[in-house]
């Protein structure tokens, strides 16, 4: 199976995917954020390198799907490739930040990919407000992330809730603002209440 984790930046995706992954005994994989050669140029001039950067994603993201449906494993993604398509190209787009000579191409090659691929057996979304995305993209203290600017937050979180409300396979919604995944167990045992339930058809006894 393939089950996808979508949010945005600083909602907990790698830590619920790590706990995910222990718990199941799933294999993780993860965002490419550590050797990713355009981020820190990306932060420091978007307008530049949004194009490059994209590219770079929907590169790696592409290998990754078909690497998961060829895999006999059950893999769990932090982050998929449809989110880089339908919410951080677009947002950059509109914020001026991509040309439409870029947008534009790749739009063509994110649609040309999607025609090989189906959608996760379960899309796992992480719903979370403005002041919880800063305050835990400030704890985790990535340099890069440091000069991340508000309206680019707000614009994605804007593009996550469209994307979501039109989503058409299996999904769980994840309130990230009160649910405490990464620090509280009753909370992490809540999520995979819910994921027993959409995957397995398994109910939590009355109580429990």
């Amino acid at each position: 199976m393939h089950i996808a984790i979508a949010g945005n930046i600083g909602s907990g995706k790698t830590t619920l995917t790590n706990l995910l992954a222990k718990h199941y005994g799933w294999s993780p994989r993860f965002e490419p954020v550590d050797n990713n050669p355009y981020l820190d140029d990306f932060y420091a001039d978007m307008q530049r390198w949004s194009f490059n950067l994209q590219v770079y994603f929907l590169n790696k993201r592409f290998k990754e799907v078909v690497e998961i449906s060829r895999s006999q494993e059950t893999i769990v993604q932090d982050r998929t490739i449809f989110e880089d398509a339908r919410i951080f190209a677009p947002n950059l787009h509109e914020m001026g930040m991509m040309s439409d000579r870029d947008f534009a191409n790749y739009s063509d090659l994110f649609d040309l990919m999607m025609s090989l691929v189906k959608l996760p057996d379960l899309m796992i979304y992480i719903r979370s407000s403005i002041p919880t995305l800063v305050a835990q993209i400030q704890k985790r203290g990535r340099e890069f992330e440091k000069s991340i600017r508000i309206d680019y937050l707000q614009g994605l979180a804007q593009r996550y809730e469209a994307w979501i409300e039109t989503y058409k396979g299996p999904l769980i919604i994840i309130d990230g603002d009160n649910n405490k995944f990464g620090s509280e167990p009753k909370d992490f045992e809540h999520v995979c209440d819910m994921i027993d339930a959409k995957l397995f058809g398994l109910f939590p006894l009355e109580g429990e």
